[in-house]
């Protein structure tokens, strides 16, 4: 089995977003698994839109209230936009 990386990066794909006064909430689709993941703290002054493709990133952590994954959403840049633990 192969072990995911930090620096391993997933493309996914944004199938929602809703826009608070300063933040997005933004949830994105992975492309082969189709798992999706929502982050709601992304900056609302970045431009995305549904469609749009970004990455994630995925880090195994130590069990936090039943939760084992950090993981990071990056533009295609690979600028942070938010993070959250699943």
């Amino acid at each position: 089995m192969n072990e995911i990386r930090e620096v391993d990066r997933f493309e996914c794909t944004v199938i929602s977003v809703i826009q608070n006064l300063i933040w997005k909430g933004i949830t994105v689709e992975e492309k082969v698994t189709r798992g999706r993941v929502y982050f709601g703290r992304v900056n609302g002054e970045i431009d995305i839109k549904l469609g749009d493709a970004l990455h994630l990133g995925v880090k195994p952590v130590y069990e936090v209230e039943d939760k084992t994954m950090r993981v990071t959403l990056y533009d295609a840049e690979d600028k942070k936009l938010d993070w959250t633990l699943v």
